[in-house]
């Protein structure tokens, strides 16, 4: 590529890449030249002053035309905007969440924290605009290795080591199976770009080539149903989650399964969706919706019975994590209903916002009791009535209630479900009564925090960042329940 054609392309598409990475290389010079027994947390503000840049950027790009550069690998659309800003506004709350974090063991990698975190960030965001299988795996795995590092950076710590040693093993086996199922796809095509695969693929005829497609499906969705935790594959993510530093689980559970479903959401449409079946009737896609409905449904049944057992609060909020995946796939299985792209955006928006907040004074809760089990909890409104009414904000909303944004996103899930070509009245119907089973674990926590005397006498302590992120969560999840067109008005006129 001569310099010529190097600067033809529109550069400016990418600054909010270019503003992260800009951001991650900076911090990791900068903790170079900090004494060893100095404070980093400053290096947290400059972060979150970078990804508050990203954000602008991204901001003035609204209403923008689509535009592809490097040869069609990188596209800033509708799709790569609307769900960068979920993952630049996840980033944010939970660089806030590291800043104040504080293990008792102390965590002299510091510095390390936060690059990483930015870096796990730029590998999420290419992966939003990429258009290239190529371009594609490579923001997945610096996604993932950067998760990795930072699930066992509590070096100190058994449940830590644990975690790393758990999520590099099953990452390992996730990434092969994903990149088993490219590679059949690359075979059928002779290109990694997915724009050239579609009229190939729509041409596929030959029944033996449709069995290497329908082979090729299975296994990218079995790869990243890993990364989504969807059960069978959820394994790894409760000891994860449970050893992982706060901060870090937070990511995982909000940022890195958004990220799962962009690269599911981004192959299976446009690639996979203009495979036709043996019959030529219907898309591969809707071959393959009662596997995937299935999948669905099992992971909302699992994930929500084994989180009445838990004891341990980032366990079972593990496990809602797993269950939420699943209602999340039922919008995605509803192929072709009025609301699919809402839905599925809207449920993830309201998502980060409830769930960080929970993740926040859950933080705030086990840094003053030094436990994560639920009864940490007891008392907590009587210690501190706004910790109390946010996290019964915030679990009322992860619950499905009317009045937060997350009885929105079910509810838009829900409709979406009825209005597909095909009514997925079962699935739907299972999803209400998975709810309601998960009214009781939810409850169970509201129950320590209202009912029972507190264990402590040792005041609730409020640190401005996590005060900061408890307020933030709470206006967004009441104001997306009561006046969701906001979010909706946002999506529909600016973004697409």
């Amino acid at each position: 590529m001569d310099m010529e054609t190097l600067l033809s392309f529109k550069w400016n598409v990418m600054m909010p890449e270019f503003i992260i990475l800009g951001t991650a290389l900076l911090l990791s010079i900068m903790d170079l030249f900090i004494k060893e027994d100095k404070s980093r947390k400053w290096l947290g503000w400059i972060g979150l002053a970078g990804i508050a840049g990203a954000i602008l950027s991204l901001a003035l790009m609204i209403g923008t035309e689509d535009t592809v550069i490097l040869y069609d690998t990188f596209v800033l659309d509708a799709f790569a905007k609307a769900f960068k800003f979920i993952l630049l506004l996840g980033a944010a709350i939970i660089f806030l969440l590291a800043i104040d974090y504080e293990p008792r063991e102390g965590l002299k990698e510091r510095g390390e924290f936060y690059y990483l975190l930015t870096a796990a960030l730029l590998g999420a965001m290419m992966m939003a605009s990429s258009r290239d299988l190529i371009t594609l795996f490579a923001g997945l795995e610096l996604l993932s290795i950067s998760s990795y590092i930072l699930a066992g950076l509590r070096r100190k710590n058994l449940k830590s080591n644990e975690a790393a040693l758990k999520y590099v093993i099953n990452g390992g086996i996730s990434t092969a199976i994903t990149l088993f199922g490219m590679s059949y796809i690359y075979g059928l095509t002779g290109t990694t770009s997915l724009t050239e695969m579609i009229p190939q693929l729509n041409s596929l005829t030959e029944s033996g080539y449709t069995f290497i497609a329908g082979v090729s499906f299975l296994l990218i969705f079995v790869g990243l149903s890993f990364k989504i935790a969807t059960v069978p594959f959820h394994m790894w993510a409760p000891d994860v989650y449970e050893g992982a530093p706060t901060p870090i689980t937070a990511f995982l559970s909000v940022v890195s399964k958004t990220a799962g479903f962009i690269i599911i959401l981004r192959i299976s449409l446009s690639v996979f969706g203009a495979i036709p079946s043996e019959d030529g009737m219907q898309s591969m896609l809707m071959v393959f919706q009662g596997f995937i409905a299935i999948l669905a449904a099992i992971t909302m049944i699992v994930g929500n019975t084994i989180a009445l057992k838990q004891k341990n609060v980032k366990r079972m909020l593990a496990y809602s994590s797993i269950a939420h995946a699943g209602y999340v796939l039922v919008g995605f299985v509803s192929f072709g209903g009025y609301f699919y792209f809402d839905a599925i955006w809207f449920y993830l928006l309201s998502y980060v916002m409830m769930n960080l907040g929970a993740f926040a004074i859950l933080q705030a809760v086990s840094k003053t009791a030094g436990t994560e089990d639920l009864s940490a909890f007891a008392g907590l409104y009587h210690r501190s009535p706004l910790a109390g009414i946010a996290v019964t904000i915030f679990l009322l909303s992860l619950a499905g209630l009317p009045g937060t944004a997350g009885f929105i996103g079910k509810i838009t899930i829900f409709m979406n479900a009825f209005t597909n070509s095909t009514p997925q009245i079962v699935l739907a119907s299972i999803m209400i009564a998975t709810t309601v089973v998960s009214y009781f674990y939810y409850f169970g926590i509201l129950t320590q925090v209202f009912f029972r005397k507190k264990e402590t006498e040792e005041p609730f302590k409020w640190s401005a960042p996590l005060l900061i992120v408890t307020v933030i969560c709470m206006i967004a999840t009441i104001l997306f329940g009561i006046f969701p067109t906001v979010a909706f008005d946002f999506f529909k006129l600016n973004i697409s």
